[in-house]
């Protein structure tokens, strides 16, 4: 029997390119832009797993993850989101996902996460990341949001532009 997917991304692209390659894995692929369409999908027949970005228009993507598992209580639904942070994971792993991955994830790694089985005490084991690399994703999200703009980005980030220069030059940020 096939299993159904559903990637819920308001990147059309990202999307478009999930929706492929689960196809390719075997899956009945369908694609959401936000929280209506997963919800028409999710009503039109049986979810078995979804992947769930947490920036979408309009409704926040656990509501999402909410709103799905009221609908398909046994889909396991991997969160995914450019802009992770510890509070969202647990949130999300409270509401019942069954994973959660940082951006950039390609499709191996999405598929990998449904697979992730529980210890002993039914926790899933997920990597926290050091002080270091929050900081530098904290600090690239901001730079991307300022269109690179280093002296802007400084001043949101409450750093004098010196500051956030010798961050920078510490490690290469993508543009």
């Amino acid at each position: 029997m096939t299993r159904t997917l559903l990637v819920v991304d308001d990147d059309d692209r990202l999307r478009e390119r999930l929706v492929a390659a689960f196809v390719d894995r075997g899956y009945r692929a369908l694609g959401a832009k936000d929280h209506g369409e997963a919800i028409e999908r999710a009503n039109d027949g049986k979810i078995d797993r979804a992947v769930v970005d947490l920036r979408l228009p309009g409704v926040h993507g656990l509501v999402v993850v909410r709103d799905l598992l009221a609908l398909h209580s046994a889909a396991e639904i991997v969160v995914l989101t450019g802009y992770g942070s510890i509070a969202t994971a647990v949130e999300a792993m409270q509401l019942g996902a069954r994973n959660y991955l940082t951006k950039p994830a390609n499709a191996d790694q999405i598929h990998a996460a449904f697979d992730v089985e529980p210890d002993a005490e039914g926790e899933i084991a997920f990597e926290v990341p050091t002080i270091a690399k929050l900081e530098r994703e904290h600090i690239e999200r901001v730079l991307r949001e300022c269109d690179g703009n280093v002296s802007k980005a400084a001043r949101v980030l409450g750093l004098h532009r010196r500051t956030l220069q010798y961050k920078l030059a510490k490690f290469p940020v993508r543009r």
